[in-house]
């Protein structure tokens, strides 16, 4: 890619990020969705591996994800449109061990629907954390993916804790293990909320799909 093709998707990324944005809905059940007309980017990953903040990071919107984080609603699929362009899912986050296991299983159900069903979803930026690379709950989470033919990316989050001598060895680590996944997107970006690393990057991605 040229210099400039390189920044007309930069481009493309900031103006789609600086149109219109809104919470559009929570979802608890399949019945409930919204209608299947805008292509869907889902964001998936760990608890606390920092959804929430990388959807206000590249919205640029402090308390869009807000509604995430509210009572009931961290166990739904959150479900953010941008104009008539495309939509953002926040999927709930797995790997979380404090709720009951009826409702563990009832929010994982819905998020496996979801990602085998929807077909205007596009992507599933799956976020890592880039303090830990690559946990057990992740790779599960892949092979559904793999096996569902659902095209993921692999976003590093909160690289800003860690030296960049670390991040770059999560990074070809992290290559290694998707070197073989047939659904993995091979480009891998590490991001910080709080210092804008690589959000550009994942907006050009994201605008690229929309």
């Amino acid at each position: 890619m040229t210099a400039q093709e390189q920044e007309e998707r930069l481009e493309a990324g900031r103006l789609l990020f600086a149109g219109p944005i809104e919470f559009e809905r929570g979802v608890a059940g399949m019945e409930h969705l919204p209608d299947a007309s805008l292509p869907e980017i889902a964001f998936a990953g760990r608890s606390n591996v920092g959804k929430s903040s990388l959807i206000n990071a590249l919205t640029g919107r402090n308390k869009l994800a807000r509604a995430s984080t509210e009572p009931g609603r961290t166990r739904e699929l959150n479900f953010f449109r941008m104009g008539d362009r495309l939509r953002l899912v926040d999927l709930p986050g797995y790997g979380y061990a404090k709720a009951p296991k009826a409702e563990i299983g009832r929010w994982t159900t819905l998020t496996r629907d979801y990602l085998r069903g929807r077909p205007t979803l596009q992507r599933v930026i799956l976020l890592i954390d880039g303090r830990h690379g690559l946990k057990a709950d992740d790779k599960t989470v892949m092979d559904a993916l793999d096996t569902s033919a659902v095209i993921y990316q692999v976003v590093l989050t909160k690289a800003d804790k860690v030296k960049p001598s670390e991040i770059a060895e999560t990074l070809a680590a992290t290559r290694a293990a998707l070197a073989k996944r047939p659904a993995a997107h091979p480009e891998i970006i590490a991001t910080s909320s709080e210092k804008g690393l690589g959000i550009e990057l994942l907006r050009a991605e994201i605008a690229a799909l929309a």
